[in-house]
């Protein structure tokens, strides 16, 4: 009986890992990448989101820009330290179907407009409002390069 029961406890654990991990699987990961300083992070969280992609390419992938990192999309924005522009590698992954986000509030502190950024980005309200809702609401897990 023991043996019996021994065994039943196992199969519902097995089942219930099972279950787990295909639950897990069922969907696609999402992420929110936060960038608020594109001299420190900009280079790096662009490849970060590439290797992201190539490994998982199905990956939803929003990226949020507020403070000094809204300045990766800004048009003729580059690298300070290697020269490299930014704008055809943000524009390499929103082929790929990643998403930039630039914060309003910034643009009003900084006294910038939308005309001086890339295509590419998209505008929100505020970032660290959309880093949030992006992952309590939406249940993206949060990266910062």
């Amino acid at each position: 009986m023991k043996k019996l029961l021994f065994i039943l406890a196992m199969l519902t654990l097995a089942f219930g890992f099972g279950s787990f991990a295909s639950a897990q699987s069922a969907g696609n990961t999402k992420v929110v990448y936060h960038i608020d300083d594109a001299e420190t992070q900009g280079l790096k969280g662009l490849r970060n989101i590439r290797n992201h992609l190539d490994v998982a390419p199905q990956t939803t992938i929003i990226v949020v820009t507020h403070a000094n990192g809204v300045d990766l999309l800004m048009e003729g924005a580059k690298d300070k330290k290697s020269g490299t522009d930014y704008a055809p590698l943000v524009g390499a992954l929103k082929s790929r179907g990643v998403k930039f986000e630039v914060c309003e509030i910034t643009l009003k502190n900084r006294n910038l407009k939308k005309d001086q950024f890339t295509l590419d980005a998209d505008f929100t309200p505020s970032g660290v409002v959309r880093v949030a809702d992006l992952q309590y609401k939406d249940g993206f897990a949060y990266i910062k390069p």
